[in-house]
Order: C-alpha cells, then sequence, then structure tokens
C-alpha cells in the first residue's frame, strides 16, 4: 500500500514500485494459507471460516494471473490496486484483533 502511494505522489519509478509489490505478493498469499491450515488444525472452525474467503480471493487471482503488478498498466490499475490492498490489510488488522481476542 505504501508503495503504491509512493508511485501515486511520484517519489518512486513504476519498475521499482511493482517490483517491490510483486516480490511480497506470493509469500503473502503462503503465510494466509498456513494461517488458514493453522486455524483448520487446531479446531478453530470460526477463525477458519474467516479465513476461506481471503484464501478464495487469493486463489482466484492466482487463477486468473491477476496478482501481479504489470509495470506498464500500474498507472491504470492504482485506484484498483489501492482499494484492493487496503481491504485487504483491514480485514487482516480484523483478522488479527479477533485470533488475539
Amino acid at each position: 500500500l505504501m508503495c503504491l502511494a509512493d508511485l501515486e505522489f511520484d517519489y518512486i519509478n513504476p519498475y521499482d514500485s511493482a517490483s517491490r509489490i510483486n516480490s511480497v505478493i506470493l509469500p503473502e498469499f503462503a503465510l494466509q494459507g498456513v494461517l488458514c491450515l493453522q486455524f483448520l488444525l487446531c479446531g478453530h472452525w470460526l477463525m477458519f471460516l474467516f479465513c476461506v474467503p481471503v484464501i478464495y480471493c487469493n486463489w482466484k487471482m492466482y487463477e486468473k494471473r491477476q496478482y501481479l503488478v504489470d509495470v506498464t498498466e500500474i498507472f491504470n490499475q492504482l485506484n484498483r490496486e489501492k482499494k484492493r490492498r487496503l481491504i485487504k490489510l483491514i480485514y487482516n488488522v480484523i483478522l488479527l484483533f479477533l485470533s488475539l481476542f
């Protein structure tokens, strides 16, 4: 989200922004999958059900090859990508607080 904001205000060039974003996407998908699997194996069914929509969204983006940010199209997709990443951030923060309590 910060890379997209820096790109919007022209603090960073599109290639650097896209490479930074693309380098963390697959580890983010893997960590979300591991977290969901841990909830399933530990018997926290409600938390597992909260994780399923994010896993499904990640899987659909991976299937359609929309998970990587294209350098040439980054300015056209900037608002959509910012909204998508902000929603995921808010969802993960809510999931963090739910898992703490």
